[in-house]
């Protein structure tokens, strides 16, 4: 499995504007209907400030995966965005988050989703590729680049 299997070029923020959780959320979701992945923006921002009441997805080291399992999708749906500034993601360790890979999922690709988070997670443990995504100059195919190499590599 690989992230740009769900990551379109057309679905990164090289620079996101937002500065707290739920503005981020709703740049990435904005994203992503503007470019045809969803239909329903305002629900898929309810689902996912839903799921973030349970635990914040800002897992810490400048890092956040929020994510759902959703109806409004028929297929997972990977958004990224690059925060220069650092966003208060009301992270596990407090911190400000810059990289944030966000995920959709269909209500029944439990197992693929899963995976998924799990596959991103274990990219984000490395170092040099965080720092890789922190260092591009602003352009998706940039960004788009080091995740599919780093993909290629991890897969």
């Amino acid at each position: 499995m690989k992230i740009i299997d769900f990551l379109k070029e057309g679905a990164i923020v090289p620079d996101l504007k937002a500065t707290d959780k739920e503005s981020v959320i709703k740049e990435l979701v904005t994203l992503l209907k503007g470019i045809g992945e969803i239909s329903d923006q305002e629900k898929i921002v309810e689902i996912i400030l839903e799921r973030e009441k349970l635990g914040s997805t800002g897992i810490g080291q400048g890092i956040a995966v929020p994510h759902a399992k959703t109806d409004q999708v028929k297929q997972i749906v990977v958004a990224f965005g690059l925060s220069r500034k650092g966003v208060n993601f009301e992270s596990l360790d407090e911190e400000p988050v810059y990289l944030i890979f966000l995920v959709l999922a269909p209500v029944e690709a439990t197992g693929m989703h899963l995976k998924l988070l799990a596959k991103i997670a274990r990219l984000l443990k490395d170092k040099v590729f965080c720092n890789s995504l922190k260092s591009c100059k602003g352009k998706r195919r940039e960004i788009f680049q080091v995740i599919e190499e780093e993909d290629e590599k991890n897969s």
